[in-house]
């Protein structure tokens, strides 16, 4: 997986966003996980360095050379000298294991399963990253559209602070009345307190994956539709699972290398004699075998042990495909809450706020209303406005979630 994307370009989007007070849109920030992530940089060394390892995997040990003297008489009357018995003799060789073929193949396996594993990682790095930025990105788009709507409520209703005031200075509304109507305002500039904070919040953790410091949600919000059939489908590429084999392949690596034990070693040695002239040099050519014996007591515990992991690591591959069933199911079931739930406010709840709206405003107009009446229907509409964009982003949250999470259509 590269996820070194777009420097250059995404540095030149950067220049053109810092004009635009620090803006971004959903597709540029999901981008921008990708380039200079310090987790991204860890999995990626580490690939990096399971890699050259690997290539070492099928290498033979360093070869060992041995000097000294052999055959030194230490007692009789050549004691401690070179030159007076024939074995005596100044001697240097090199010594050079091999490794069974089983074994060598073995290690090659266990380093490959060792990059299939780090790539892994940083597959679920990348997933895990990638939900985040988004769902970061979602929460800022809708805050600052709940606290602009939350605003521009207040300004209006604000406007109505005046006839009411005027009216009970004349004597033609009751002085609580003006207190209903500051009431109302409260409770649309709690809400906007809320939202801001929410704001806040949602910046510092997008802030955390894009080089701003108070970044502007820029564009369209990503579609709240999914495709549940495609999703499904896509589930069994899902990072986990990919993990969960790459954990089970390196188990199955560990097995091989284990059984390996069971078979033989070689090794070969040549040494070179330096001997007095009077009886000439000297060369020995040697050769080596491991004797695998007692395997009940050595190689068979370890086998056994490496099987019991790989038996462990399928185990827990099939849990793991259970357990992401499960939160997939999950979360689809809240998408689809989420969205019966948006669709029923803005098609059922809206309209009939706006009709109670509009018909306290002819009552109030026939002279049959109150203004505080029409004041606390446009206060309600208001805050049914607010919840409404609140239902959407649940739905869109939702949506990103099991888009970035299951879906193998991650940017």
């Amino acid at each position: 997986m590269d996820w070194r994307i777009g420097l250059v370009s995404f540095s030149a989007l950067l220049s053109a966003q810092a004009a635009q007070a620090q803006s971004v849109g959903y597709e540029e920030a999901l981008a921008a996980v990708r380039v200079e992530q310090p987790a991204l940089e860890a999995g990626a060394l580490r690939v990096q360095s399971r890699r050259e390892a690997a290539e070492a995997a099928d290498e033979l040990p360093d070869p060992r050379v041995r000097a000294g003297v052999m055959n030194l008489p230490v007692s009789g009357p050549a004691a401690f000298e070179l030159d007076r018995q024939l074995p005596t003799q100044v001697a240097i060789g090199i010594e050079q294991e091999i490794p069974n073929l089983a074994r060598r193949r073995a290690r090659v396996g266990v380093a490959s399963s060792e990059v299939r594993l780090a790539e892994a990682r940083l597959g679920v790095t990348d997933r895990d990253l990638l939900a985040d930025a988004g769902m970061a990105w979602v929460r800022l788009y809708y805050a600052q559209a709940r606290i602009e709507l939350a605003h521009a409520a207040l300004d209006e209703l604000s406007a109505f602070v005046p006839a009411a005031n005027s009216a009970v200075a004349s004597g033609s509304a009751r002085p609580a009345e003006s207190l209903a109507i500051r009431r109302e305002l409260l409770g649309i500039e709690d809400a906007a307190t809320s939202i801001e904070a929410e704001r806040e919040t949602a910046q510092a953790q997008l802030s955390r994956y894009i080089p701003f410091p108070d970044p502007v949600a820029l564009g369209e919000a990503p579609s709240a539709a999914l495709d549940e059939g495609k999703l499904r489908f896509e589930l069994e590429g899902n990072p986990e699972l990919l993990l969960a084999d790459a954990e089970q392949d390196r188990a199955e690596a560990g097995v091989a290398l284990a059984r390996a034990e069971k078979r033989p070693d070689f090794g070969v040695s040549v040494t070179y004699g330096r001997r007095d002239q009077a009886f000439g040099d000297a060369v020995s050519v040697m050769g080596s075998i491991t004797l695998p014996i007692f395997t009940d007591r050595r190689q068979n515990p370890r086998i056994a042990a490496a099987e019991a992991d790989a038996a462990a690591a399928l185990a827990e591959r099939e849990d793991r495909r259970r357990a992401l069933v499960a939160d997939f199911e999950a979360d689809l079931a809240t998408w689809r809450s989420t969205m019966r739930q948006w669709r029923r406010a803005r098609d059922e709840l809206l309209p009939l706020a706006r009709d109670r709206v509009d018909l306290e405003t002819a009552s109030f107009a026939a002279g049959r209303a109150d203004l505080v009446d029409v004041i606390a229907a446009k206060s309600a509409l208001a805050l049914l406005e607010l919840e409404i964009l609140e239902r959407e982003q649940a739905a869109v949250q939702a949506a990103v979630k099991l888009q970035l999470t299951y879906g193998e259509g991650r940017p």
